[in-house]
């Protein structure tokens, strides 16, 4: 793929690219935000278990 090809390709997706509406990304900031907090939680639970294994609790 030649620097010549790469440009093409470039200008042909500027082309096809729109901007979204306020529904469009009202929606994607939503799953954005809830994909986010979904990573958050499982990466405080893990967080949680390790800190009370190595308390010497469990």
């Amino acid at each position: 793929m030649g620097l010549g090809n790469f440009a093409r390709s470039a200008v042909n997706t500027l082309k096809l690219a729109r901007k979204s509406d306020w529904t469009e990304f009202s929606l994607y900031l939503k799953l954005v935000l809830l994909g986010v907090g979904v990573v958050g939680t499982i990466g405080f639970i893990i967080q949680s278990i390790g800190a009370f294994f190595q308390l010497g609790i469990g």
